[in-house]
């Protein structure tokens, strides 16, 4: 069967720290129920003009940067971002990102996810990088298996979300010593 998906040249896929001129755009992309559903509840919906500012501006004085809009040429087409952990679990970097609608099925995450877990282990002292996935979003794990993620863990109903208990799945890119 012949392909007849679009073919992206990854190599026009950046990562750049956000910028207040995003805000119009982040709204426009991320104000979006189908991507809501596979975020945690602290993220706002519906998302508005005030919630990006906020988070913008949140991000402006972080050195090195953890938050970065993700660009396929000169379109802001998503997000990725890693949370630092602390204590016991200071080794390790949770990873979340989301690509807008229209943008998906063309192997942005893929390439997104590819170029931040590279920054993770090049900027910051961690061993492992970790992605939590609803079992219902199957295409975000398919970008962690292809970025050489395995999947460590099933947390079984471990999350509600919709009122609903879901399966957690948990993802892990380990670095190699």
């Amino acid at each position: 069967m012949k392909n007849t998906r679009q073919r992206y040249d990854m190599e026009n896929i950046i990562l750049r720290p956000w910028s207040l001129e995003d805000t119009e755009t982040l709204v426009s992309l991320f104000n979006n129920i189908t991507i809501w559903n596979n975020m945690r509840d602290y993220v706002p919906h519906p998302y508005t003009t005030v919630d990006a500012e906020v988070f913008i501006n949140a991000q402006l004085d972080i050195n090195p940067a953890i938050n970065f809009a993700i660009i396929d040429g000169d379109l802001l087409v998503g997000g990725i971002g890693i949370v630092l952990k602390s204590d016991v679990y200071r080794m390790n970097v949770e990873v979340a990102y989301w690509i807008g609608e229209p943008f998906q099925g063309k192997g942005i995450a893929t390439e997104a996810v590819r170029q931040m877990t590279a920054y993770v282990f090049q900027s910051f002292v961690v061993n492992r990088v970790v992605a939590e996935v609803f079992e219902y979003n199957k295409p975000s794990m398919r970008v962690l298996e292809k970025n050489g993620y395995f999947l460590e863990t099933v947390s079984r109903k471990g999350i509600l979300k919709n009122e609903f208990l879901y399966d957690n799945y948990i993802w892990v890119c380990q670095k190699i010593f």
